[in-house]
């Protein structure tokens, strides 16, 4: 299973681009043992978990709150900006062109309108008056530098795929950018909500050299300005009071960098620190039954699913991924790896992913699916047939979190109970992420464990994974009409239309299984009865979510 909620290292999207991978929080959590599971008291039921959008609104300012982080960010370079610690922080100091809301849904942000003149033509009128943290008056300039940081390969930028199909930036008026694509392209106007869309000032950038991200102004634009930054133990942002919206109900916010799961949930109870996301799963039921504050749920956009690496042996045959896949107690790994926080599904997507489709579209999505239930008898009976009794799978396994020892060991389970050899291979936390990113290090492992949330909400930003030579399709599947699909779905503007192309690809990624669904899990937030305000989707990856955070009273 892949977070403990603290989902790991988000995707090491690195040089993939726009896709967001979780895996499980880099947290130092203790191994757990094989089929033990959390405390009987540790979860919550499907009756108690109710999503909501939000947490009640603030009543008053607050002179600051303290928000638990599990790890200390690398940089705060927007370019860099590809995982939770990152945006957890960067979402509330520096703003896109677009927003995403706590619903979940795309409104304006530095721009204060975007239109579409023909497929491949992108103008951003941009907002005038808006200041930069230095005082600066945001220009046209800025945002062509900007965004010319993400294409810059000398930049490594983690976002560089979603700027591919781009065939220039230009200014086309004192508060007006264009873009140029390609081709027509669903995907890019959507990504401009995320880090990937982040305006920074260029006499700011520039001015910092080599020390931008990590020290100093971060030259944007957001409610909150970089204060303090006391390497290894936290991060603090001030209030700007110049910011061109609503100004920021705190004063402060101080972010402590707590890299243990069980520190994190004692600093909540004790009162160290008012709130945080990604709350270990093992710990919903010592802060749902504190009396100190409240537990809430909301839209994760994530999927908890087995990667297949390796199709060169018996995973290359697809009744030996079918079987794996039927003989998997999702349920049970729901209850003890996600602490009852989640939902056993077949899917690969999340259904509020398909939010923008029409009742019928959405049907088709879904209804196509294999069933979620375990069913061994079947799950024997197509080992047998592919001649697979008895053959060994490897699966990579780690402390990182229980929802990937646990997800590990259920795989290891459900592969014995059918005949397979199943051996688990463990995975030092630091070292987990470098199963996406380094192809030897996936040498030998046949499968492991994987959290992915979508940056956008459109099925597409997982279903490309599937496409040739796409950064996650590390198991090289290779389709040319499951390509072309991939094409015609991101070229298609209309939301519904281009939704009906997607519906066939999630039925013939189902039909490969080239990861495994295992569960939906949505964004878990904790906070004390001092504060409130805060969204609880996972929309604080790129919506200024500290802002609305102030008094209960």
């Amino acid at each position: 299973m892949t977070p403990s909620p603290t989902p790991v290292g988000r995707r090491p999207r690195g040089r993939r681009g726009r896709f967001a991978v979780t895996t499980a929080a880099l947290t130092a959590l203790a191994a757990l043992a094989a089929c033990s599971g959390p405390p009987k008291d540790a979860g919550v039921s499907g009756a108690e978990l109710k999503l909501s959008a939000s947490t009640p609104p603030a009543r008053g300012e607050i002179d600051s709150f303290t928000w638990a982080v599990y790890a200390e960010p690398p940089t705060l370079d927007y370019t860099l900006a590809f995982d939770y610690p990152q945006n957890t922080v960067l979402s509330n100091v520096c703003e896109s062109l677009m927003r995403w809301t706590p619903g979940l849904t795309l409104q304006p942000g530095l721009a204060r309108q975007a239109s579409n003149p023909d497929p491949t033509t992108w103008v951003y009128d941009l907002r005038a008056g808006v200041r930069f943290h230095d005082g600066k008056v945001m220009t046209a300039d800025d945002v062509v530098y900007s965004l010319g940081r993400q294409r810059d390969p000398k930049n490594a930028a983690a976002w560089a795929q979603n700027f591919q199909n781009v065939a220039s930036i230009r200014k086309t008026g004192p508060l007006q950018v264009t873009v140029k694509l390609k081709k027509a392209d669903s995907q890019f106007p959507q990504y401009m909500a995320t880090a990937a869309g982040v305006v920074a000032s260029k006499s700011g950038v520039e001015a910092a050299g080599k020390d931008y991200g990590t020290s100093g102004d971060l030259a944007c634009t957001g409610p909150f300005k970089l204060g303090t930054w006391s390497k290894g133990q936290s991060i603090e942002l001030e209030r700007f009071d110049g910011y061109w919206g609503t100004k920021a109900k705190a004063k402060k916010a101080v972010f402590r960098v707590l890299t243990d799961p069980s520190a994190r949930t004692n600093a909540m109870l004790s009162g160290d620190v008012d709130g945080g996301y990604l709350i270990p799963t093992e710990s919903y039921g010592r802060l749902r039954d504190s009396g100190l504050g409240t537990l809430y749920f909301g839209e994760g956009l994530s999927t908890v699913n087995v990667n297949i690496t390796d199709m060169k042996g018996p995973l290359g045959d697809l009744r030996v991924r079918k079987a794996l896949s039927l003989a998997l107690d999702r349920s049970g790994f729901v209850k003890a790896g996600l602490g009852g926080a989640g939902t056993a599904t077949s899917s690969l997507t999340t259904r509020a992913a398909w939010a923008g489709a029409s009742e019928q579209t959405r049907k088709a999505a879904f209804d196509a699916l294999p069933p979620a239930a375990q069913d061994i008898e079947k799950a024997k009976a197509l080992i047998k047939e592919a001649g697979a009794t008895g053959k060994t799978l490897t699966v990579a396994t780690s402390s990182i979190g229980q929802d990937v020892s646990l997800l590990a060991t259920a795989v290891q389970a459900a592969g014995t109970k059918i005949g397979l050899k199943i051996n688990l291979k463990t995975i030092a936390p630091n070292a987990f992420t470098a199963l996406f990113t380094d192809p030897e290090a996936r040498e030998g492992i046949d499968m492991f464990p994987l959290t992915y949330y979508d940056s956008i909400t459109d099925p597409l930003d997982l279903l490309t994974n599937f496409k040739t030579g796409a950064y996650l399709n590390f198991a090289g599947y290779s389709d040319k009409g499951y390509d072309k699909l991939v094409d015609e779905a991101t070229a298609v503007y209309p939301r519904d239309q281009r939704l009906k192309i997607e519906t066939e690809l999630q039925k013939r990624a189902a039909e490969q299984l080239l990861w495994i669904p295992v569960a939906e899990w949505p964004t878990a937030v904790f906070l004390n009865k001092r504060i409130t305000g805060a969204p609880t989707t996972i929309a604080y990856m790129y919506y200024p979510w500290a802002a609305d955070v102030g008094a209960t009273e």
